[in-house]
């Protein structure tokens, strides 16, 4: 009985590897799924855009969660990241994702980190279907950059996720709080998403904190930050940077001094190619 589960575990894995490279086998055309739900919320839906000739070896994920202060902002505002990341990295699945957001009075803290499990939890439970890999990337900008951190760091569980990058995202909500970045980015802001201070509930900001969690086993990162951020502090970005240097973690860090809480054009264009030689270089 043993050597037929051995062998029975070859053939899977022998025809799963065919199913990439064998040219006889029929080239899956690309496929758009717009909507798609992973939860039972009305929010709980995401973009899906699955390339020509994928499969379960080689096809990388990319899972894209949009910014917005956690109470703002939805996946169509990633709708020109999609279409450039579609051009520049074919051979990727694009995951384009929506989660509840804070209102101020409902949807608190920990509901979004939740609904970003949720949603890779989704996907990886749906590798076959899609005919996908487990090479997960969270990409995230601002408050969606937060949450990619956050799961990336904080779960190893469906899937440990192989990069993150990171668009200006908050690493420390203490520190946040403390020390704002300017009259924008008041402390008040925070509580409306946490429904507490740090003085009230600091276990919360803590575990709600990217940087909390950064481990030697911490997937590679990428850090984009201006220097003019009114937002988001860029002493955030090079306290996350700090961290990931000292436990050996592979990473890497570029600081655009003009540019505020995003930025366009050619700083972009910059940022792409080095997203591109980034996952080149890292994501097998």
């Amino acid at each position: 009985m043993k050597g037929w589960l051995v062998l029975l575990s070859f053939s899977v894995l022998l025809f799963s590897c065919q199913k990439d490279s064998d040219p006889t086998l029929p080239v899956l055309a690309e496929k758009t799924t717009l909507n798609v739900e992973y939860g039972t919320s009305p929010s709980q839906k995401m973009d899906i855009f699955l390339p020509t000739g994928r499969g379960t070896v080689n096809t990388k994920i990319i899972v894209m969660i949009h910014g917005g202060g956690w109470g703002l902002g939805d996946k169509s505002d990633f709708t020109e990241y999609v279409d450039t990341l579609k051009r520049r990295l074919p051979g990727y699945a694009i995951f384009n994702i929506n989660y509840r957001l804070a209102t101020g009075t409902s949807n608190y803290f920990p509901t979004q980190e939740n609904d970003v499990k949720a949603a890779i939890e989704f996907i990886y439970g749906k590798r076959i279907e899609y005919q996908i890999s487990n090479k997960f990337i969270l990409l995230g900008a601002s408050a969606g950059s937060h949450l990619a951190l956050l799961q990336a760091y904080k779960y190893t569980s469906p899937v440990k996720v192989k990069a993150v990058i990171d668009f200006f995202g908050p690493k420390d909500l203490v520190d946040m709080y403390n020390n704002p970045a300017s009259t924008l980015a008041p402390p008040s802001a925070l509580v409306a998403v946490i429904g507490a201070t740090p003085t009230t509930n600091l276990t919360l900001y803590q575990q709600s904190s990217p940087i909390t969690f950064v481990s030697a086993q911490s997937p590679p990162t990428i850090i984009f930050q201006g220097g003019a951020d009114p937002l988001v502090s860029p002493s955030q970005s090079i306290a996350l940077k700090n961290k990931l240097q000292s436990l050996g973690v592979v990473h890497q860090y570029f600081l655009y001094p003009t540019e505020k809480h995003g930025w366009t054009g050619a700083p972009l264009t910059d940022s792409f190619d080095k997203i591109v030689q980034f996952l080149t270089s890292t994501v097998n």
